[in-house]
């Protein structure tokens, strides 16, 4: 056995098995292959404490920008609306290579990780012309990592001089796009079970790209069996816009272009009507939900609660470090509950429901239920341990899961993907970090000049 899990005060499996008190997790292979409370727990190569820890799940980030990190907190945009921010910083991000991905990847996903992430999706939608591989840049770094990674090749068509929102410095052209789309999948996407890096395909938004880029995208996904992503039902003015530029609301839109399937998944989905989120759940298309981004951004209250009703499933995402700033899944679980319970009332989100989505739910909108979010004989060996003690947590004594989500704020003590350390004792394991934030601290200086 390549790895015993041992001694956590609960191990909570988002499974058949419940909650463990004092359990352990068995892995190997990079798959868990052993859970259980009774003692002695069974012998492997490595042990890893977890005394006094809550044990989950690995968290799974199902909507991120990480390039936008070297922009995080940009002053000329802080008090921008959607659109306006966009502006804003779209030049600046005209300005991407390989290097910049690369480093800017790195130390994203080692943020990630420290806040107990083991899988994330990345929605890389700016490929300026000249600017080289920046989707395997960024596959060449969560490898270096070590999170299981499920990039997507986004893609921006419709400019300013087509009715689009983004400069023609950040757009290509649609054939183009097609065919690297096609490639990126052929060359990194692997469908086996426990793969650490699969690929889907991501035109940005209904401002940003055409309809046939759209229906042709959702034509190739279905011919390469991959899963479709896409920003959706964000703000008032992309309402707006779709009504002016395809005479319908969004989510309108989504279904005639093919893309209202169980293959796809969106981010944000703040504005859907009533009829909306009953079509959105009877299809099973998936939500990222971004909580902070909404909130920075102004952009509104995502309604949880009924796109869970409806059958959608519902999962948590960073969103990009210039709208967040943060990218915690921690934080965003954490302020998910608490927005819901805002919108829809005190019960009708609990920590357990909020964990739920940050792992099953995840999974599912990334199309590995059963496989990740969850710890069972079987799945990925991904798992997060959280320290529940020191002032944050005195007193909270009734109900481990509860407190972890109501107290803090916390970083994960270890997190384990496909059973190898990539946080142990709360430090990063992967070597170079410190190299990678030097690097990171002088291309963004370059960006953010312009």
């Amino acid at each position: 056995m390549d790895l015993l899990v041992a001694g956590a005060e609960l191990v909570v499996t988002m499974g058949e098995a419940g909650e463990l008190a004092g359990g352990w997790v068995a892995i190997d292979g990079g798959l868990v292959v052993g859970l259980g409370t009774a003692e002695p727990a069974p012998p492997a190569r490595r042990t890893l404490r977890a005394d006094g820890c809550l044990v989950t799940p690995g968290l799974i980030n199902a909507h991120h920008h990480i390039f936008q990190n070297l922009t995080r907190s940009f002053a000329p945009a802080v008090r921008s609306g959607l659109f306006d921010w966009l502006r804003v910083l779209y030049p600046r991000w005209a300005m991407l290579d390989e290097e910049a991905v690369h480093v800017s990847t790195v130390v994203g996903l080692a943020e990630l990780a420290l806040g107990g992430c083991t899988t994330t999706t990345d929605h890389l939608y700016v490929h300026p012309a000249g600017s080289g591989d920046l989707l395997g840049a960024e596959i060449a770094a969560a490898g270096e990592v070590g999170l299981r990674f499920h990039p997507t090749r986004g893609s921006m068509s419709r400019s300013e001089r087509d009715g689009g929102l983004p400069p023609a410095s950040v757009c290509e052209d649609e054939d183009a796009i097609l065919q690297a789309s096609e490639s990126a999948v052929r060359r990194h996407h692997d469908p086996s079970f426990g793969a650490m890096v699969r690929v889907a395909l991501a035109p940005c938004s209904p401002f940003s790209v055409s309809r046939r880029l759209m229906a042709e995208t959702a034509e190739l996904a279905r011919r390469l069996d991959v899963r479709l992503h896409t920003h959706l039902a964000e703000d008032p003015a992309e309402d707006a816009y779709c009504l002016e530029t395809y005479g319908c609301r969004p989510v309108q839109l989504l279904e005639e272009v093919g893309w209202l399937t169980d293959r796809c998944w969106v981010a944000h989905c703040i504005h859907p009507d009533g009829g909306e989120i009953a079509r959105l759940g009877r299809a099973g298309v998936g939500v990222a939900h971004c909580p902070s981004s909404n909130l920075l951004l102004g952009a509104g209250l995502a309604p949880v609660a009924e796109l869970r009703a409806a059958g959608a499933p519902v999962g948590i995402g960073c969103d990009g470090s210039s709208s967040a700033d943060s990218a915690s899944l921690w934080l965003e679980t954490r302020t998910a509950m608490l927005l819901a319970r805002l919108r829809s009332g005190a019960e009708s989100l609990g920590a357990r429901e909020a964990l739920e989505m940050a792992t099953a739910g995840s999974a599912a909108c990334l199309g590995r239920s059963g496989e990740l979010g969850v710890i069972a004989p079987g799945s990925a060996g991904d798992i997060a341990c959280w320290r529940l003690d020191g002032p944050a947590f005195a007193g909270a004594l009734s109900d481990p899961v509860e407190a972890l989500l109501r107290c803090g704020p916390v970083l994960a003590h270890h997190t384990v993907v496909a059973g190898r350390s990539v946080v142990e004792d709360g430090r990063v394991v992967s070597p170079g970090l410190d190299d990678a934030l030097r690097r990171h601290r002088a291309l963004s200086a370059r960006l953010q000049r312009g």
